[in-house]
């Protein structure tokens, strides 16, 4: 085959990011559509395996809303929402648990065992990952959980035993229950707490506007401040606020830059780490 030298300049120009974050944690926050769609499922894995060769430790962390539902759906069972969560009473948690732990986590760590790296599938139960206790609110949603702590302690141990995290959004409470907790706010927790480089949400648009829909007002940089003035002000909404509340917890924490991008375009976690301009909206402080 033989390289164009757009081809050989692509190449070229990742060079420094990859020095850069050679040794270094990502979490990535993996939802939406890129999960839906095989071919975006299959490059994700292989883009998640190549950053892992070229050194980097990256931390895959999950949610399948679309899975629960048609499992729910397939046992009779009708989901059921408010406010954008869903209701989760005792048999709905362990549809939950099935489709999260089970069917999706272990769908993705064979996609990415089968490009050539070694993934482990994780749950908030094992070693006690993820704490966290029933989530406040007007209306009680059931298992709906909040994170309280998260014991990193197993996560450190398989980086540094070149093995790729892979953690499904159910946590344990301190009785042993089990709670349905937001994925995005979870990725925000661990970034902070594993002293992470990166943040990297992915969404199933391009980023945050000032005015949603209208592309003159995309947003390529954000800082903290202005993004908790937009959700106050209403111009950051419904299931874009986890994700922009996740980018500001890993941020207080220590996490230096955030990002949020659209998983459906293909290979986009590459274009972000590894070009000058990147894809998406960043969040700094």
């Amino acid at each position: 085959m033989n390289y164009t030298r757009e081809e050989a300049g692509i190449l070229v120009q990742a060079l420094p990011y990859i020095q850069a974050y050679s040794g270094k944690i990502v979490v990535i926050k993996y939802g939406g559509n890129a999960m839906i769609d095989e071919n975006l499922k299959q490059g994700v894995a292989r883009d998640i395996v190549l950053m892992h060769c070229v050194g980097m430790k990256p931390i895959l962390v999950h949610g399948g809303g679309p899975e629960i539902s048609s499992l729910m759906k397939k046992m009779g069972k009708e989901p059921e929402f408010v406010n954008g969560l869903r209701v989760t009473d005792a048999e709905t948690m362990e549809i939950v648990e099935m489709a999260l732990a089970g069917k999706t986590n272990k769908g993705i760590v064979s996609l990415i065992n089968g490009e050539g790296a070694k993934a482990v599938g994780l749950s908030g139960k094992d070693a006690n990952l993820i704490v966290a206790e029933k989530a406040d609110g007007e209306v009680d949603l059931g298992f709906v959980g909040k994170v309280t702590e998260i014991n990193a302690d197993i996560l450190i141990d398989l980086l540094q035993h070149g093995y790729i995290p892979v953690i499904s959004s159910v946590a344990i409470g301190i009785n042993g229950e089990s709670f349905n907790v937001n994925a995005d706010h979870i990725a925000g927790e661990i970034a902070a707490k594993v002293c992470a480089e990166k943040l990297i949400m992915m969404t199933d648009v391009p980023g945050i506007y000032g005015s949603y829909g209208d592309e003159s007002t995309f947003i390529s940089e954000l800082n903290t401040s202005d993004a908790s003035k937009m959700i106050r002000e209403g111009k950051i909404g419904s299931g874009m606020i986890p994700k922009v509340e996740a980018c500001i917890t890993a941020l207080k924490g220590g996490v230096p830059r955030t990002h949020i991008v659209d998983g459906t375009k293909p290979h986009s976690l590459l274009m972000e780490i590894f070009t000058d301009t990147g894809i998406g909206t960043m969040i700094m402080q």
